[in-house]
């Protein structure tokens, strides 16, 4: 007898809470639209819609998968962030809640019309700066990362998004070979883990996720020494930056920014309270009178 869609997502979500993964309800949700081909609205208005026996297989595919940790994003090949969404694989960070507050500040600084020349660095899926520019349609951006592979994710992202006219991507160490004062706006999420912590991660990220975007040296701030002073070096006078960082970096980081000679430097929180972003500017060049 076929499954019909209440029942596929009641059992996917038993089976989730009792492999005793976090967000159950929704993981099976997710997994049941993704094999059955439904909505979040079939499930509700038509729950008694059978499955084929190809989309239970497909399902049941999901379901051990993601009961032997592999996550969501990776299943599926894809994220949502922020109101856009984007392709995923393993050679990329899974786009999450938390680095929204980056783009949310950047926005809330950026005036709509504004032609600003935006950077990421370690740009991974494009979630960042393809967020801001599909908010900015007057924007333009270069991504670079070390990552060849996930700049390919970068930009397919981009061109699924109609974006790639505005938005070049480079392989590169951070801000090897940029030229000083040429960006308004410097966005990043960069590695920020203490080495020693990677191995007490929960297995979707240490075993799924890729190291090369997680390890941040002995503190965790190791990236951050690099960026604060090259950030300010490639930054217009005025120019704003925001960058995520760990929930207890935030002294650390701010004072490796102030020492680089950024002004109004501050952190913002994120939906759970945490500090989650620091900000500030480049000091604006001194008019005389």
């Amino acid at each position: 007898m076929s499954l019909n869609l209440v029942q596929a997502w009641k059992g996917a979500r038993a089976r989730l809470e009792a492999a005793g993964l976090t967000g159950p309800v929704i993981d099976a949700r997710l997994l049941v639209e993704a094999a059955a081909e439904a909505t979040r609205v079939d499930i509700v208005t038509d729950p008694y819609r059978e499955l084929t026996p190809q989309q239970e297989a497909t399902l049941e595919d999901y379901l051990s998968r993601r009961e032997r940790r592999e996550p969501v994003s990776h299943i599926l090949g894809r994220k949502g962030f922020w109101k856009i969404m984007l392709n995923v694989t393993p050679d990329v960070l899974t786009p999450r809640p938390d680095t929204e507050t980056v783009v949310e500040y950047s926005l809330r600084e950026f005036p709509e019309h504004a032609p600003w020349r935006i950077l990421d660095l370690g740009v991974g899926s494009g979630a960042i700066l393809l967020a801001l520019l599909a908010e900015r349609p007057a924007a333009r951006g270069l991504g670079i990362d070390v990552s060849e592979e996930a700049l390919a994710v970068a930009r397919d992202n981009a061109a699924a998004l109609g974006l790639a006219g505005r938005a070049a991507f480079l392989r590169g160490d951070w801000t090897a070979g940029l030229a000083p004062d040429e960006f308004d706006l410097v966005v990043s999420n960069p590695p920020y883990i203490a080495d020693h912590v990677i191995p007490t991660l929960e297995p979707e990220v240490k075993d799924h996720e890729p190291h090369l975007a997680l390890s941040g040296g002995a503190d965790g701030l190791d990236h951050y020494r690099i960026l604060a002073p090259e950030i300010l070096r490639v930054l217009k006078p005025g120019g704003r930056f925001s960058v995520e960082i760990g929930f207890d970096q935030k002294d650390a980081v701010e004072a490796l920014f102030r020492e680089a000679g950024a002004v109004f430097v501050t952190t913002i929180k994120d939906l759970a309270d945490r500090d989650r972003v620091v900000a500030g500017e480049k000091k604006a060049l001194e008019t005389t009178a």
